[in-house]
């Protein structure tokens, strides 16, 4: 890329924008979708899509939900979400994000969303008229203050959250329930809408010191009104086929029923059949597909980048992201962005994150890792030498 066809980032006015610019770039750090090439036992699906396409044809669409589904919900260990019999499906999660906020539209409610986050959430809302107020993520970490800390300030009618957060990795499904527990109690205590976006959560299938519990259940017998987003597109090296799900709390389900009939008909039954054997796939190998190139490429960026003037930030859960913070106070996310691009290695700057006070996120980068280990590996060869730069 020569610098006359370089983008002028600047004038980029959300994450996404930054991510269709990186899809140009030699070394995209920049969105989370799954760019790695198919494990052994995947590649032998790939070659059986003729098959799955003709059987796609020729049975019922309501046949490839309920295998998707039975498998989804398997895997992610939500027996009462399948017994409910209550999630819709759509071909994407800003899909089922959009029906959400036409709910909240539609009952007028305010919204309390964590920050940071990534930003399209926040748009979405926006584009949808819902007033949005922010939740630091960090009134969130300790368990014993939460509920007090919601008490004290969230006036809004609604909370949304991340699970896993994207881009910290912070869960409050670290200590099992309890701090999850906390937050439906308030919402329940204080008639608030409950709305959960879980579509980093297969992370902590991955991670043995978190994994999942089954937070339906909690759900149902709370009481508390809920919406709950899942979503496929984070995990398999499918090319962006996906499905994303839906779940409402059942005093909601007729409306929110109709909202998501007045957006889409149905997902595509090849794609359900398709997702549905990566999912199987990954219930057989036990994540070991997925938890291997997060694992590899995450070690790989600690490594090369340790000593330099980006420091590792810890998460709860180790998702598909990496979260780094930049230590000289003279140096902005905004600056090294842009050096980094000069560069042809694109990741993204933290003040799209910090959605209400993006100074805060002049502090951070965050690099994607589902990326093939040697693409990623020569990434952080020339991240290293562009941080040399700024050594002493």
């Amino acid at each position: 890329m020569s610098l006359s066809e370089k983008a002028d980032v600047s004038t980029f006015v959300d994450l996404t924008q930054h991510e269709i610019e990186a899809l140009k770039t030699r070394f995209n750090l920049a969105d989370a979708h799954t760019h790695q090439r198919q494990s052994a036992s995947q590649e032998q699906i790939v070659s059986r899509l003729p098959e799955l396409w003709h059987e796609s044809e020729t049975k019922q669409q309501a046949h490839f939900e309920r295998k998707f589904l039975d498998a989804f919900f398997r895997l992610h260990r939500q027996p009462t979400a399948l017994t409910m019999d209550r999630t819709l499906l759509s071909y994407s999660a800003s899909v089922s994000t959009m029906v959400a906020g036409m709910y909240l539209k539609q009952r007028g409610k305010s919204v309390a969303l964590v920050e940071p986050c990534f930003d399209n959430l926040v748009d979405l809302l926006r584009n949808m008229q819902v007033p949005i107020s922010p939740l630091a993520e960090s009134a969130l970490h300790d368990k014993d203050t939460l509920y007090e800390r919601l008490v004290e300030q969230v006036e809004a009618d609604a909370i949304y959250l991340v699970d896993p957060n994207n881009p910290t990795g912070f869960t409050l499904l670290a200590e099992k329930l309890e701090g999850f527990r906390e937050v439906v109690r308030y919402c329940v205590d204080h008639d608030k809408v409950l709305v959960m976006d879980f579509c980093f959560a297969s992370f902590a299938l991955c991670d043995e010191g978190v994994g999942r519990v089954d937070i339906y259940e909690l759900l149902e017998e709370s009481g508390v009104t809920y919406l709950v987003m899942e979503d496929t597109g984070k995990t398999w090296p499918i090319q962006d086929a996906k499905c994303a799900m839906l779940t409402a709390s059942r005093d909601i389900q007729e409306e929110v029923y109709n909202l998501h009939t007045s957006v889409l008909l149905n997902v595509s039954p090849f794609v359900l059949n398709m997702v549905t054997q990566y999912i199987e796939d990954s219930i057989q190998d036990g994540f070991a597909s997925v938890r291997s190139i997060i694992e590899t490429n995450g070690t790989a960026a600690r490594s090369a980048l340790s000593g330099t003037v980006l420091e590792f930030q810890e998460p709860v859960v180790g998702t598909s992201v990496a979260w780094f913070r930049i230590k000289p106070e003279t140096l902005t996310a905004t600056e090294l962005q842009s050096v980094l691009f000069d560069e042809e290695v694109y990741v993204l700057p933290g003040t799209f994150f910090y959605w209400n006070t993006p100074a805060k996120g002049e502090r951070f980068v965050r690099l994607a890792l589902a990326r093939e280990p040697e693409v990623f590996a020569g990434a952080m060869e020339r991240m290293r030498k562009v941080l040399e730069r700024y050594a002493g």
